[in-house]
């Protein structure tokens, strides 16, 4: 059977106290709607409904790259209201699971056996039971089965100490839903039209109502106010740390470390604290970072070893090279095996050959590099005319003395060797020897300017 996705994601989120949509707020480097997008990608549902409503530009944009069908609620009247939008496009036939924009952690697992179980009634809903349920609709039951929910304004006294809420996660019967949503009213303390009324409905029409638990609490956990965002925050990372380390990785800290993207990793793979990895990454065998490094869109070979407080953005890094501390890697820096890029060097859009090394403060930008080379504490690229970028082009086996300027397009051979405190302009040969630096003027009993006084 078909299943659909429907999203509520038209609320304004105003505890959030920001101009920014609340289904765009971030969890993990990734707005909360992105989130349950993905996971209904995940169970291939046949079509994603997403109902927005305020800041639905800002919405739209953030996700034009999706295969959405995007429906408009103009007035905020509820969740059932919310749903009802979605008739004209809503399929009459198949399943829908209802999620909300804001619960952005529900595991695929969890939506896979609700749909199974949902099948079989016709509706389903998932349920958890709390310690304190103070705030939520509960979970009236009779001999076990389900026989209403019941919204916390609107319980008694005695169906307030009920500890099993409704999460506001649901799967329904398309064709009950085009039957149902249009008979809903407001009659109720606040006035809105609740989906939860549909409970009732179904019970009328003799349905039994299915209900699963999540295997993690924080699964169903909603996203209202910056508080409860940073919260989630931390408890969708433990998660995420606990499972790197069932795959292995030794985190030095699982609670000092931060995955806002996905991770793929080898055997033996180490991470020391504080180290935030982004978007799509990958860890070789034995790769090790340290301390404070932020890690982005990059892919690292086995046996390397990051030193601490390095950053990389869109980087290709080979086997057992040594980078850091300190170190940055810029876009389309790739870096061969066995290199060495040492503390306070930067590489951008360059390539650095088998064994090159650039050990200390070093600019290199829009390079070539060959194997085997050597590049010299403050050696700097000039690749930027003030116009233009141009390349510069280096050999296998040079040595690039210390302090050099290389003004690009500018091409150093083979073997060659520069001196400490050049500033080359021209190319230089295979096995030559290039030294390009003023004259010294020395003069005596030199007064420095002083500080003028006020």
């Amino acid at each position: 059977m078909s299943t659909t996705v429907v999203i509520l994601a038209a609320g304004k989120g105003t505890r959030m106290r920001s101009k920014l949509p609340k289904v765009l707020q971030p969890l993990a480097g990734r707005p909360l709607l992105g989130h349950v997008i993905e996971t209904a990608k995940k169970i291939h549902a046949q079509n994603i409904i997403t109902i927005f409503g305020h800041g639905g530009h800002l919405v739209q944009n953030a996700f034009s790259h999706e295969d959405i069908q995007w429906v408009e609620q103009t007035e905020q009247l509820g969740t059932g209201h919310a749903v009802k939008v979605t008739l004209p496009v809503l399929p009459k036939d198949g399943m829908s699971l209802i999620l909300s924009g804001d619960v952005p952690c529900v595991q695929q697992s969890t939506l896979q056996r609700l749909v199974e179980v949902s099948t079989e009634t016709g509706i389903g809903i998932v349920t958890l039971t709390l310690a304190d349920s103070t705030g939520y609709g509960r979970i009236v039951r009779s001999n076990n089965k389900i026989q209403a929910i019941v919204e916390h304004k609107d319980a008694t006294p005695e169906q307030h100490q009920i500890k099993e809420i409704n999460t506001g996660i649901y799967c329904v019967s398309n064709a009950k839903l085009h039957e149902w949503l249009p008979k809903l009213n407001n009659n109720n303390a606040q006035g809105e039209y609740y989906l939860t009324d549909i409970i009732a409905m179904a019970l009328e029409d003799g349905l039994e109502i299915a209900s699963i638990q999540p295997e993690m609490a924080f699964e169903v956990e909603g996203v209202n106010d910056r508080v409860q965002l940073a919260a989630l925050e931390r408890e969708f990372q433990s998660y995420q740390a606990k499972e790197l380390m069932k795959q292995g990785v030794h985190l030095i800290d699982p609670a000092r470390f931060d995955l806002r993207g996905q991770l793929q990793v080898g055997q033996d793979v180490r991470i020391d604290i504080n180290v935030i990895i982004e978007g799509e990454c990958s860890f070789g065998d034995n790769v090790d970072i340290g301390a404070g490094c932020i890690i982005k869109n990059t892919h690292i070979a086995a046996g390397t070893k990051v030193q601490a407080y390095s950053i990389f953005d869109n980087a290709v890094i080979g086997e057992n090279v040594q980078i850091g501390p300190f170190a940055r890697l810029r876009p389309g820096a790739n870096l061969a095996a066995d290199v060495h890029i040492g503390n306070f060097v930067e590489v951008k859009n360059s390539s650095i050959g088998l064994g090159s090394k650039a050990n200390h403060f070093s600019y290199l930008g829009d390079a070539e590099i060959g194997a085997g080379s050597n590049i010299g504490a403050g050696t700097i690229t000039c690749n930027y005319d003030g116009a233009n970028k141009h390349k510069t082009v280096i050999g296998d086996n040079a040595f690039i003395g210390t302090n050099n300027s290389l003004v690009a397009p500018v091409k150093i051979g083979h073997g060659a060797t520069t001196g400490a405190g050049s500033v080359i302009t021209h190319d230089v040969a295979n096995n030559s020897l290039a030294v390009e630096r003023a004259k010294q003027i020395s003069k005596e009993n030199y007064q420095r300017p002083q500080k003028t006084k006020n």
